[in-house]
């Protein structure tokens, strides 16, 4: 392998050697940093009017998020935090060791072919292994009689929309501008399958925040990450988006693998925008994206990719592919009265193979999580 092929591998193991060992050491939680204050530029929070929210999604890319000076949660020394080899409880993942869509040798192969030191998620994966009011009225006609099983987003409120739940392994996507709660939204997803009394498996990669970051927002509300990671039901990933677009084939063909090994029941990734911010052209970008969500559905894994909102108009996607790709997509946006009275409201735009209300209904985002009123109009 050539000093400019190891160059481009080293962020792999650079991504995750420089995170907070928190998540991994229970005797060395300490006290749980604030979570950020996100609001929006016209977010009403300043007058008491609605609750502070998640930051700007245009700080995805700023270098300096990712903080270097502290060890990773999955550093267990030299190796790489995404080993493929040795003690993973992955072991073999069942990837092949070349691009399986047809481009150059995997950088996680040495020049003979072996599999090298640098598997993408192993050690990632691999410690974290060690209603509100009644029922809408608005619901379509028919019932649709479907063997798949349905499953809660755990968001109140929003559940009594859907009649009969959300079809498993669907992929899903929620649209929204900045602070609306699109992260919240992942997190309380996940935080729900891992409440149930037969807990499912849990993981959550952010392009966007730090490892730290999120488990600090998890303890500010309650929700005990932490303890779901140390018993093996939840992963959460961090990764560099700007690094990560030179090796995007290898993590389309590792990762649902690596899902599918872990044995993940729900998966976010926060946000997709950021993987189409990778291509110039739009074919490119659909091709791409799509071969990406094809992937995960081959995986079997219910998913919730967050997104950011067009410019232009927030019932749509910055780029407009991802809502075309998945199985369901919420739209999480403002909305202002004549007498610029601002409101969160949610709407879900489509939910294929489930029954669902199409009424545009207010949501507020606490220390609890998104709790929508369905009963409740706008304004």
């Amino acid at each position: 392998m050539s000093e400019d092929d190891t160059a481009d591998d080293d962020w792999f193991e650079n991504a995750f050697a420089d995170e907070s060992d928190a998540g991994t050491d229970a005797e060395d939680d300490g006290e749980p940093a604030a979570a950020d204050g996100e609001v929006s530029p016209d977010d009403p929070s300043a007058n008491g009017d609605a609750p502070a929210t998640e930051s700007s999604d245009a700080e995805a890319f700023d270098a300096d998020a990712f903080d270097e000076g502290s060890d990773s949660p999955f550093d267990d020394g030299d190796d790489s935090p995404f080993e493929s080899g040795g003690g993973s409880p992955f072991g073999d993942t069942g990837v092949d060791d070349a691009d399986p869509f047809g481009g150059d040798a995997s950088p996680f192969e040495d020049d003979a072919g072996a599999s090298g030191d640098d598997g993408l998620f192993d050690e990632s994966f691999g410690d974290a292994m060690g209603g509100a009011g009644e029922d809408s009225t608005d619901f379509e006609a028919d019932e649709v009689d479907s063997d798949i099983p349905r499953i809660d987003l755990g968001i109140q409120g929003l559940d009594n929309m859907i009649q009969g739940g959300v079809p498993a392994r669907h992929l899903m996507v929620v649209v929204g501008g900045a602070g609306t709660g699109k992260t919240t939204f992942g997190l309380q997803f996940l935080r729900h399958g891992l409440n149930l009394e037969e807990p499912e498996k849990a993981v959550f990669i952010t392009l966007e925040q730090t490892y730290e970051d999120i488990m600090a927002t998890a303890d500010e509300r309650g929700w005990e990450f932490r303890r779901h990671e140390r018993e093996g039901n939840l992963a959460v990933v961090d990764l560099d988006p700007v690094e990560m677009a030179n090796s995007l084939d290898n993590i389309r063909g590792e990762l649902p693998a690596l899902i599918e090994e872990f044995g993940a029941d729900r998966f976010v990734l926060d946000s997709v925008s950021l993987l189409e911010m990778m291509y110039d052209q739009q074919a490119k970008r659909r091709t791409e994206v799509f071969d990406f969500t094809q992937s995960l559905k081959d995986a079997g894994v219910t998913t919730i990719f967050t997104s950011e909102a067009s410019e232009d108009t927030p019932y749509a996607s910055r780029h407009g592919i991802i809502e075309y790709l998945t199985d369901a997509v919420f739209l999480l946006r403002y909305v202002r009265s004549e007498t610029q009275e601002t409101r969160l409201a949610v709407e879900i735009q489509k939910i294929r193979n489930a029954n669902h209300s199409r009424e545009t209904k207010p949501y507020e985002i606490t220390l609890d999580g998104i709790s929508v009123y369905e009963q409740a109009n706008i304004f």
